[in-house]
This record gives structure tokens, C-alpha cells and sequence, in this order.
């Protein structure tokens, strides 16, 4: 299996920032892309970016110009830095890497526990 796990959420103020990290482990070929996507209560499942191996990022519309998505191919660990939070960017965020097990496996997407992120004055 390939498990990710994610660290970095917690509490913040409005217009403070926090920088997400996740790291993949486990029987790894190659990873493709990576990303971060959120849900908060109530609401469904949204993308918030995602990063390819090459490097090509794709952002939601609430997040660009405010959020920065990378990530180290050599160690597969994706990251998130949040700056300038706000109310609305408060949900769990979770990791997801696209990933290869072995060079005959078909391509899965993998995904961690997801970690919150509180905005609160």
C-alpha cells in the first residue's frame, strides 16, 4: 500500500498563514501528481490544487494568489503554505498522490486522513 500522511494544520487567525506538508511512504514505482483538496462541514469534497511531476500547478479560484502548492519528488512529499486564511478556508484538508506501485501496476490515487485547519479570531 502506499500511505500519505499529512501534518502542518491547526489553528490560525485570520490572515495568518500555515504551511501543510504531506509525505508518502510504502511501495512506490513513480507518483504523478499530487494535491491537496478540503471539505468542510456540510460541504462536498473540493479541489484546492494540485502539482504534477514535472512540476505544473492547477489552483481553485478562492485560493490563487494565496496559496502555494510544491513538492519534492526526491522525498514524495507534497506541501501547502496558506497565507493570508481566511473564514472560509477553514475544513480538513487531505493529500492525495496519484501513484504507480510497481512498473506493472495501473495508476491509484491514494489519499491521507486529512488534517484541520481552523480560522478563528
Amino acid at each position: 500500500q502506499v500511505q500519505l500522511v499529512e501534518s502542518g494544520g491547526g489553528l490560525v487567525q485570520p490572515g495568518g498563514s500555515l504551511r501543510l506538508s504531506c509525505a508518502a511512504s510504502g511501495l512506490i514505482f513513480r507518483i504523478y501528481a499530487m494535491g491537496w483538496y478540503r471539505q468542510a462541514p456540510g460541504n462536498q469534497r473540493e479541489l484546492v490544487a494540485t502539482i504534477t511531476s514535472g512540476g505544473t500547478t492547477n489552483y481553485a479560484d478562492s485560493v490563487k494568489g494565496r496559496f502555494t502548492i510544491s513538492r519534492d519528488n526526491a522525498k514524495n512529499t507534497v506541501f501547502l503554505q496558506m497565507n493570508s486564511l481566511k473564514p472560509e478556508d477553514m475544513a480538513v484538508y487531505y493529500c492525495y498522490a496519484e501513484a504507480q506501485r510497481t512498473i506493472l501496476s495501473s495508476r491509484v490515487d491514494y489519499w491521507g486522513r486529512g488534517t484541520q485547519v481552523t480560522i478563528s479570531s
